[in-house]
């Protein structure tokens, strides 16, 4: 039986391999494991914020409608003198008017409470006794609950004068309340009652 032996220095060799292979391991697994620590925190902490319920709060949008201070202080109006008989036709309509336009509370006003009326904030405006507009062929013309308006835009507001009545009411209403002939159709049933019409009625507002 043939027998394979081995030397001293091979023996000595085989045995220094050993620790040596030993150590290369746990080198590596010692780096693999530094590599994968990070990398397992990144994922978990990846994973636990798109996870997580988001709590904030975003700040809400404005809304036109969003209560607000609301002025109570008297608004700014003239108040030309009147003959008699107009006088007398504005105060039958101030007299009537109500105390709110759809929601909008009646506020004091500077001069003439017997011929103005204010509403709101920005400030709604009814004047009476006025000077009935010229009409042009391109105007604008409105029948609104048995009344002819003629309506003018400035850069705030529509202004609206009736054409067919005894004296003339002018309705001022701010662009932030949206369409005017919708806050004009209240007012218009009060015109009715209380200001009589006359003159011709224009092509306009015939029904």
């Amino acid at each position: 039986m043939s027998r394979i032996s081995e030397s001293p220095g091979e023996t000595r060799r085989a045995k220094d391999a050993a620790p040596a292979a030993d150590r290369t391991s746990r080198t590596a697994a010692l780096v693999a494991t530094a590599v994968a620590l990070p990398v397992a925190l990144l994922v978990g902490t990846l994973a636990f914020v798109n996870l997580a319920p988001d709590n904030s709060t975003a700040t809400p949008a404005p809304s036109p409608s969003a209560a607000r201070p609301q002025s109570t202080a008297p608004v700014e109006m003239a108040a030309p003198a009147l003959a008699e008989r107009p006088a007398t036709v504005c105060r039958a309509l101030l007299s009537q008017l109500p105390a709110s336009i759809r929601d909008l509370p009646q506020r004091p006003v500077s001069a003439g409470p017997e011929q103005n009326a204010a509403y709101g904030d920005p400030a709604l405006t009814v004047a009476c006794g006025g000077t009935e507009p010229e009409v042009a062929p391109t105007d604008h013309i409105y029948l609104v609950n048995a009344v002819c308006w003629h309506g003018v835009e400035e850069a705030d507001a529509t202004v609206l004068t009736t054409l067919d009545r005894e004296t003339a009411v002018t309705v001022r209403v701010p662009h932030f309340y949206g369409e005017a002939l919708q806050w004009a159709a209240p007012i218009a049933t009060t015109v009715v009652a209380s200001v009589p019409s006359a003159g011709p009625v224009p092509s306009g507002c015939t029904s």
